[in-house]
């Protein structure tokens, strides 16, 4: 039976046997049972490769342990309000460092990183991911809207509906306002051209737009 481990953009924990392309945690989210007890146990939520120098992880969900956790892509992930491991990705935190430090003012240690992500992706008076407004016109490939109650993904002219195992659907981008899902931060970071060591995009995302561009 698939474990309640896999991550939406709506930072949802789920059961589903797709695995996903990215790895992650924010701490200790299941009882000695490997029942998800919480949506998280600490600020530090990250997105990590699925390999890294050869570590063996041993039975997921072992008690007292952080909560093994599976994103569909890094788009996925920065939409939940993750940012790159310090250690498995290291070039690519010490970018989002830089990064920080052009766009927000202040110490940009990854305390400070994390703090200022959890307010940008947690409504804690409501108890839920918070949402952003956004033109769809200024959204960059990779960042998460709602439409329709659903997750979809900006990716050139179309919104692509999420799920679990890839993108299903296209549909036209449109024009105005949307609710995007994806932390303003990670929105920026986006715009920037964001190509880290994790895929941004599933391949099904990818496939979409060789669609699109076929009947264009």
């Amino acid at each position: 039976m698939p474990l309640q481990n896999r991550v939406t953009p709506l930072s949802e924990l789920i059961a589903d046997p797709a695995r996903g392309l990215v790895y992650g945690n924010r701490g200790c989210l299941h009882d000695a049972t490997g029942v998800i007890r919480r949506r998280y146990a600490v600020r530090r939520w990250i997105a990590c490769r699925l390999e890294f120098r050869g570590w063996q992880r041993g039975p997921m969900l072992q008690p007292g342990r952080f909560t093994e956790l599976f994103f569909l892509d890094e788009a996925t992930a920065f939409a939940a309000g993750h940012r790159p491991c310090a250690l498995c990705r290291h070039d690519d935190y010490l970018r989002l460092v830089e990064f920080w430090r052009e766009r927000h003012s202040g110490p940009v240690g990854a305390d400070d990183i994390d703090a200022r992500l959890h307010q940008e992706r947690l409504d804690a008076a409501a108890k839920r991911q918070r949402h952003h407004t956004a033109e769809l016109a200024t959204l960059p490939n990779g960042a998460f809207v709602v439409r329709d109650e659903v997750p979809h993904l900006v990716l050139g002219s179309a919104l692509l509906r999420w799920s679990p195992s890839g993108y299903e659907r296209r549909i036209p981008r449109g024009v105005g306002p949307a609710e995007t899902i994806t932390p303003p931060s990670l929105v920026a970071l986006l715009a920037t051209g964001w190509d880290g060591a994790v895929p941004l995009m599933h391949p099904s995302a990818i496939e979409w737009r060789s669609v699109r561009r076929n009947e264009d």
